[in-house]
């Protein structure tokens, strides 16, 4: 493995298959704010929840996601008009998206004081993954960029036996898009080449537009929350798609 390859990693749906988590804290968190809602979430709804998670960029979105799936709203509606969906629901309810982020946060706060062992549980990561990071650590440098709040992508980390300097973990508290701090890693490490590995394709189009970019290597996740019109997509923009098991490999 060359040393000069510095390794980006999304979290979420490239290291950590969090859908059924994120759907019940998201739930959680709907029914605070939707007092009609059961306290119980509906098994079914957790199933149609994996099918709109490609759409969804942050977690705290599962709130807004499993309301417009308890109200029954067709998944294509979903998919065609997410965002006008969910503005909606934002302005009904007097609700504004960093609110959204504190009560998420504090949703999982709780769930983790309560009960650290379930929470984990339904926070597995893909199968064979723990130990390549565990060989990464050994032999390169690699960093976490992801919209997750970071001390729950180091509670996870954790409990897998995986160590990685908080320094090397971008989150959704350093306010930074993906763009950005791969522009900062890219002036840390210079004439080094960067792999950045996502599974949410509108991500890798945002380093495609951006010029200061070009020298990084993309790499599509398929194991992630994407669909097949993300994977033609990502072909025809000439970004490397790659499988578990070859990502296993390198």
């Amino acid at each position: 493995m060359k040393q000069s390859i510095i390794y980006a990693l999304d979290f979420d749906g490239v290291i950590c298959d969090s859908a059924v988590e994120t759907a019940i804290t998201g739930w959680k968190a709907a029914c605070i704010i939707w007092q009609d809602m059961p306290k119980a979430v509906p098994q079914d709804l957790i199933a149609q929840f994996k099918l709109v998670r490609p759409i969804i960029e942050t977690g705290f979105e599962a709130i807004l996601a499993m309301r417009l799936l308890y109200q029954q709203t067709p998944l294509e509606d979903i998919y065609q008009n997410y965002d006008g969906l969910t503005q909606t629901l934002l302005n009904e309810a007097n609700q504004t998206t960093d609110g959204l982020k504190m009560l998420f946060g504090n949703i999982r706060d709780t769930w983790i004081e309560n009960d650290l062992t379930e929470w984990i549980k339904q926070n597995p990561l893909f199968t064979g993954v723990a130990n390549k990071l565990q060989k990464l650590t050994q032999h390169t440098t690699w960093y976490i960029i992801t919209t997750k709040q970071e001390r729950f992508v180091k509670q996870i980390l954790k409990a897998n036996a995986i160590e990685l300097d908080d320094h090397r973990i971008f989150g959704l508290d350093r306010n930074m898009n993906k763009p950005a701090v791969l522009k900062m890693l890219l002036n840390q490490h210079p004439g080094q080449e960067i792999y950045f590995l996502e599974d949410r394709l509108p991500t890798l189009l945002n380093v495609i537009k951006t010029p200061e970019l070009s020298n990084i290597k993309l790499i599509f996740a398929l194991w992630g929350y994407n669909t097949s019109a993300d994977k033609a997509l990502a072909q025809q923009n000439a970004i490397l798609l790659q499988e578990l098991s070859e990502f296993l490999k390198f």
